[in-house]
Parts: C-alpha cells; sequence; structure tokens
C-alpha cells in the first residue's frame, strides 16, 4: 500500500496540522474495510452517538458510530458481543486519537448467513415461487384464522389483542411451533401445512423482532416451499418493519408488524358494522321507493281496468261497425269494376282492326318498296362503273400496254431523272409483256437530251 506523505523538511508544523496531515493520510490510504473482534467499553452518549472499542487477543482500536447510522441499526450493542463492523479509518484531530468511523454492523457470522439468503432467494426467484401472479387474494370476511406461532411469543399476545379489539366476531386457532432453534424451519413447515388443511379462511405466519439468527428459521426452503403449497393465503408478519425474510417474498401478503399482519387478516368490525348500516339503510330507501313504483304502477292498471262484460260489447259494437264498413266497400268496388269493364269492352269493340284497308296500305307500301330498291341498285351499278372505269386509268399495266416502260434503277426505286444513275449501273425494265435487263451507257444530261 503506497500512500501520499508529504515531504519532510526543516519547517516547523504545528500539531493542528500534523494531526489533519496524518487524518487525510490514514482515510485516503484506508478504504471501508470490514473489521472483527469484541465490544468492550460501551457507551451510549446523550447526543445518540454511539462509543466502543473493538479488541482481540492482540491489539484494540477505538469507534465511534454516530447517531444517524445507531438509530437505523434494529438491536442493541452490548460489552462482550462478537460483531463485524464495516468502517472506515480516520484520526479525531482534537485529542490526536486514531479511531474507526463505523457505517453498519452486524454480529459476527451474519455474512454467512446472509449470503446463504441471497443466494435461496435468488433460487427461489429463478422458480417463479416470489411472482406476483401467484399471490392469492385475502378473503374480504374471514370467519376463522390460523395463527402460526409460538405460544410464548409476544408477537402472539400483540396479534390476538389486536383481533380482540378489530375483530371480536372472528374465530382463532393456534398452531403453536417453535420459531428459532434447531428444527425450528421443520416444524413451522408442519405447522403451516396443518393450518392449511383445516376449516380456517387465512394463515398467520408471525413472530417478534431479532437478529438474523433468530429469524432463520423463516429463510429455510422448507418453510418458503411450505407456504406456496398452502391451499389457504397466507400473511407474513415477522420480526420489524426493516426485517426481511424469505416467508416474506413467498407469502402472498408481507405485514411489517404482527400487529399489521392481524390488522390485514380482519377487517374492523365497527367498520363492517358501519358498512352494513350504511347499506341497510340504502336498501331500505331503494325497496320504500321500488313500492311506491310500484303502488303508483298499479294505481295506473287499475285505471285502465276494464269488466269483462263492458269489453265484450266494445268489441261487438266495433265488429258491427267493421261489418258495415266491409259491406259497403264491397258494394262501392263492385259498382266501379262493372263500370271498368263497360269502358274496357266500348274501347275494344272501337279499336277493332279493319282488315281490308290494312291489305291495301301493304300493297301499296309493297310496291314503293319495290320501285325504291330497283332505282338504288341501279345508282350503285352505275357510281360502280365509274369507278372501275378510274380504276382502270391508274392501273400501271394499262399505261405499260400504250407503250409506255418502268425502269427500276439499281438503289430497287422506278427511275425518275437520268442524273440518278451512273454509266454502267445495271437496270430493270418491265414492259406490258415481259422484263427486261439493261445496262447504262453514256449519260445524257438534260440540256443535250433530244
Amino acid at each position: 500500500m503506497h500512500t501520499n506523505v508529504p515531504p519532510v523538511n526543516n519547517s516547523i508544523l504545528s500539531v493542528s496540522t500534523l494531526n489533519r496531515l496524518v487524518r487525510d493520510c490514514l482515510e485516503s490510504a484506508f478504504p471501508l474495510s470490514w473489521v472483527g473482534g469484541e465490544i468492550s467499553n460501551l457507551t451510549y452518549a446523550a447526543s445518540g452517538h454511539v462509543y466502543f472499542s473493538l479488541k482481540d487477543a492482540g491489539a484494540q482500536v477505538r469507534c465511534v458510530m454516530w447517531r444517524s447510522r445507531a438509530q437505523t441499526l434494529g438491536w442493541r450493542l452490548e460489552n462482550g458481543q462478537k460483531v463485524e463492523a464495516r468502517a472506515l479509518v480516520s484520526f479525531y484531530e482534537p485529542r490526536g486519537e486514531f479511531q474507526l468511523n463505523i457505517e453498519a454492523i452486524r454480529r459476527a457470522g451474519q455474512g454467512d448467513l446472509f449470503e446463504r439468503f441471497l443466494r435461496l432467494k435468488a433460487q427461489l426467484e429463478n422458480e417463479g415461487i416470489f411472482a406476483v401472479d401467484r399471490k392469492r387474494p385475502l378473503p374480504a370476511f374471514p370467519r376463522r384464522l390460523a395463527i402460526v406461532t409460538s405460544p410464548q411469543a409476544a408477537a402472539l399476545r400483540d396479534v390476538l389483542s389486536t383481533l380482540h379489539r378489530r375483530a371480536p366476531h372472528v374465530a382463532i386457532s393456534l398452531f403453536p411451533t417453535p420459531v428459532q432453534g434447531d428444527g425450528a424451519g421443520e416444524r413451522i413447515a408442519a405447522a403451516i401445512a396443518e393450518a392449511g388443511a383445516s376449516d380456517c379462511d387465512t394463515v398467520i405466519l408471525c413472530r417478534g423482532g431479532g437478529s438474523i439468527e433468530d429469524l432463520w428459521a423463516f429463510n429455510e426452503e422448507c418453510v418458503a416451499r411450505a407456504i406456496v403449497a398452502c391451499p389457504l393465503p397466507v400473511i407474513s408478519g415477522v420480526g420489524h418493519e426493516t426485517d426481511f425474510t424469505i416467508a416474506d417474498f413467498a407469502a402472498d401478503q408481507r405485514a411489517p408488524t404482527p400487529t399489521a399482519a392481524a390488522e390485514l387478516a380482519a377487517p374492523e368490525q365497527s367498520r363492517l358494522l358501519e358498512q352494513l348500516a350504511r347499506l341497510q339503510d340504502r336498501l331500505q330507501r331503494q325497496s320504500t321507493r321500488r313500492l311506491a313504483d310500484r303502488q303508483q304502477t298499479l294505481d295506473w292498471l287499475r285505471s285502465r281496468l276494464v269488466h269483462p262484460a263492458e269489453r265484450i260489447a266494445s268489441q261487438r259494437r266495433a265488429i258491427d261497425q267493421l261489418t258495415g264498413r266491409l259491406r259497403r266497400a264491397l258494394i262501392t268496388t263492385t259498382q266501379q269494376q262493372r263500370l271498368r269493364l263497360a269502358a274496357l269492352s266500348q274501347r275494344a269493340a272501337t279499336a277493332a282492326p279493319q282488315t281490308a284497308d290494312r291489305h291495301q296500305t301493304l300493297d301499296q307500301l309493297s310496291r314503293r318498296l319495290a320501285q325504291a330498291a330497283h332505282w338504288q341498285t341501279a345508282q350503285r351499278q352505275m357510281k360502280l362503273n365509274a369507278l372501275a372505269a378510274g380504276l382502270k386509268q391508274l392501273d400501271p399495266q394499262a399505261v405499260l400496254s400504250r407503250g409506255y416502260a418502268l425502269v427500276i434503277g439499281p438503289d430497287g426505286r422506278a427511275l425518275r431523272d437520268n442524273l440518278a444513275v451512273n454509266p454502267g449501273d445495271r437496270l430493270k425494265i418491265s414492259l406490258a409483256h415481259g422484263k427486261l435487263d439493261a445496262t447504262v451507257l453514256p449519260v445524257v444530261a438534260p440540256d443535250k437530251a433530244d
């Protein structure tokens, strides 16, 4: 371990400066460390700070635990206790004393227990033992509660007094078991199983506070599995509010104290009676209002109620009226149909076809159609002959028959200009009858042509 010691020179240091340098060197050279030993010279100061010494067979060291740390300890230090302290090496300048500032403290051996606690917690958590969706709801109105604890435990008295004050109507069954010591875990698991087989509605598992060794029975794996296997919901009220055990995580509901567990298990009777009174009053009001509504409906129905003889007479009158209306409607409909039939007969007689006139008209139309068709045919024939004559005049073969020739140049096109060929080019000449192959001799310019 290397420390930054200020260089030594011939200057004279004051005692305060020297002590401050020593404190700085110590605090910077030593990190937070766990130190084990036996408590001696213990003093609880009025300020709340705790002063003591840690010693072993060969040495001792002064220690101080400030009030803010001591208040969260949860148990009382005593001379002769074997402890392990997490401390910062320091130096009290005013008195020039080497000391340890205690950050946390535990009974000797608790480190191993805590490691076992963490390993088991991780294992059961991976198995889903602590899953929230596995938790069962507590019954709203339990009739009997099962309490698993030691008959000598102060926690039992707290639970019983709380239940007697809050819910004297709830029956209680005690399933006694040791809550610490060898074999306590198995005995607790057996008591939980016995309680689960009873006619109770909820199980309260409780004991007072203590060290991790005192509460270790509730960190046993068998207890956690017994809680999960219990068919009844289990409330864990073990230790103080700052104490956590495996049973707390496995239980369906965790209470910070045994008293709180009793409060969770059973609703307060006075509140239930108040709620019952409110519901009774509400039921009475609703019943009164509904009865009044029914009476009003009855009066309305009574006003509509008619004697059967009067109803029969009314229906007879209605039938007579309907019969008269039906008779009148039949007479009116028959008369209308007769008038309509007469009108249709007259229209049919008037609309009878005149056969002779229709035949004469048909003959005239046939003659006119034949004449129009003959005239149209003659017109179309004359137009066709004219088009044929024009088309014959445009026929290249007719032009050739008059002595003309069609000359095709080397590029396969009709030759119109002598300048489009050169001497030696081969030409194809089409006549009216047959074809010729020719070769170009000298080309005569247009101004020298005949």
